[in-house]
């Protein structure tokens, strides 16, 4: 799946690739329709404004299965930003945590304390859930893995953040520091619709945008 591009013949940046990854035993199964896909590519779809190719994947809770899916989306499919949803809550089955753990090169905590304030707003519950975020870096590639809640509304709210009555910010999204991570960690540049979420950067590593005026 790929969103709506524009042609811009001279980019020389490398594709910006995303995987996506539903983790539920039901929705694989076929019990009921899968609903964190269709929520994460959605978002995406309304917040990157850079052209970026989407990967994805639904599958049960089984550990081994979750490592060997990071793995591959990123190793293989050579994914820059790969996004779980699913499998982070305290029951006996949901392991997605420890598997995005285990395939890490390097741990990112503040993603999942951020997403923890994010939903401590809305449930009290939101304490029992175990979001994190690692940096995978293997034979010089690296992809940012992050696990995120389960039901599309709290997705867009900790990708997005909250915002008041007249749209100011009350509370950052954690998208908000994720294209500046890309950044440090040698992925494509990428940029989003300050309408949904706006990208933070420092001056030094902001890029000017590209010129749509045609050279005589």
């Amino acid at each position: 799946m790929t969103s709506p591009t524009t042609s811009n013949p001279a980019a020389l940046t490398p594709e910006l690739v995303i995987g996506l990854v539903s983790v539920s035993d039901r929705a694989s199964g076929g019990v009921y329709e899968d609903k964190g896909l269709p929520a994460l590519a959605d978002w995406l779809a309304s917040a990157l404004s850079t052209p970026y190719r989407l990967e994805t994947r639904l599958i049960p809770d089984e550990r081994a299965q979750i490592e060997a899916t990071l793995v591959e989306l990123v190793d293989v499919a050579r994914c820059h930003l790969v996004l779980t949803t699913g499998g982070t809550g305290p029951a006996r089955r949901d392991v997605t945590p420890e598997a995005t753990i285990a395939i890490g090169t390097k741990e990112m905590p503040g993603f999942g304390e951020q997403m923890r304030q994010i939903s401590l707003r809305f449930v009290p519950t939101a304490i029992l859930s175990r979001q994190t975020a690692v940096i995978r870096d293997i034979d010089g590639h690296s992809a940012l893995v992050m696990n995120l809640p389960g039901q599309p509304k709290a997705i867009k709210e900790t990708l997005e953040g909250l915002k008041d009555a007249d749209g100011k910010q009350v509370v950052g999204g954690i998208f908000a520091a994720v294209p500046y991570c890309v950044d440090l960690i040698g992925g494509p540049y990428m940029e989003t619709n300050p309408a949904v979420c706006k990208a933070f950067r420092p001056k030094s590593a902001l890029r000017p945008a590209p010129s749509n005026e045609n050279n005589a």
